[in-house]
């Protein structure tokens, strides 16, 4: 099960998302970002998200893209231990912007 929440703030767009990203719920994700608008700046705010399998890496690689195509800058925050784990092993620690909370990642990308 998976939940997610737009919040803007200011020129950010927040999508917080809660449960598992994992192949039942990634293109719910998927679709939710793909209605987002792709100019500007988005972060995924993690803080409540207890797992990520490689579709949700797909997901968040996608609109890494979609973003940065448009010009725009993606950044992800509230990253649980297990969670950032999978972010380095993967590599994604290296191609996204990653914060330790919401508030820290506004107060910079502001």
């Amino acid at each position: 099960m998976i939940h997610i929440d737009r919040i803007v703030a200011g020129t950010i767009v927040v999508t917080a998302v809660k449960g598992r990203l994992d192949s039942s719920s990634s293109p719910k994700l998927e679709e939710f970002l793909a209605g987002a608008p792709s100019e500007g700046t988005l972060l995924l705010d993690f803080a409540e998200l207890t797992y990520i399998s490689s579709a949700g890496l797909r997901v968040v690689l996608k609109a890494t893209k979609m973003v940065r195509g448009a010009g725009g800058t993606l950044a992800v925050c509230g990253l649980i231990p297990q969670v950032h784990e999978v972010f380095d092993v993967s590599g994604f620690s290296s191609l996204i912007p990653i914060h330790p909370s919401r508030e820290a990642a506004l107060a910079t990308m502001t």
